[in-house]
């Protein structure tokens, strides 16, 4: 696996754990920031060797490149208050400290352009690439497995929900039956004592008609 197959923060990290056993961080280290559009120094008191990582990793993608060229990669906008902000670059003499120490180890030499990648330093950004392939790939094969996990999970309860809804689906079914027949017989058993009443109560007796006023009246004299 090649320099450009991994991630270039994992390689670059790996590189600055074996920096770390060969070149020595300058004294004023825990008390710099590395430009002046920072507000802080580094959290990381290991910042110095992550920085000739980056800067070997920068050189063997750019080609040969000097302090001026970094300077302007790792620099930034700096904040002016209420002024508009304004690219600055990086500490100079960070980069170049970097750049000599690399060049003291063999990672690096000198070029027109500045300085390039040398035989040694690509030699180890590939074996680094190496062991960073080993758990990128483990990592990646951890999360396609917590991926599959959780969409079974997903799966599952989604078939759970699916259950749940067609059994409240067949209770309200069963329930509206229930009641339709419950309306029903109540209907019926109306309708049955509707049509024993009048049997019950027997004929009824013929009511006289009324006279009309002056009719069946014979006057005595």
């Amino acid at each position: 696996m090649g320099i450009y197959d991994v991630p270039a923060a994992g390689l670059i990290e790996e590189v600055a754990k074996d920096l770390k056993t060969k070149i020595k961080q300058p004294a004023f280290a825990p008390f710099v920031k590395t430009g002046p559009n920072r507000e802080r120094t580094p959290n990381n008191p290991d910042w110095f060797f992550h920085r000739a990582a980056s800067v070997l990793y920068r050189i063997y993608k750019n080609g040969a490149l000097g302090t001026g060229a970094l300077r302007s990669y790792y620099g930034g906008r700096k904040n002016r208050g209420v002024r508009p902000e304004h690219k600055v670059k990086a500490s100079g003499k960070i980069i170049r400290l970097a750049l000599q120490s690399l060049e003291k180890e063999g990672l690096v030499k000198k070029d027109k352009k500045g300085r390039k990648i040398s035989a040694t330093g690509e030699k180890l950004l590939f074996e680094k690439a190496k062991i960073v392939a080993v758990g990128f790939k483990a990592a990646r094969e951890k999360e396609n497995t917590d991926l599959a996990e959780r969409l079974a999970k997903a799966e599952d309860a989604r078939q759970k929900a699916a259950e749940a809804r067609a059994a409240q689906e067949a209770a309200r079914k069963a329930a509206l039956e229930l009641a339709k027949k419950e309306a029903e017989k109540k209907a019926a058993a109306q309708a049955a004592l509707a049509a024993q009443a009048p049997a019950a109560a027997g004929p009824q007796p013929a009511q006289k008609p009324a006279q009309e006023p002056g009719k069946g009246f014979t006057p005595t004299g």
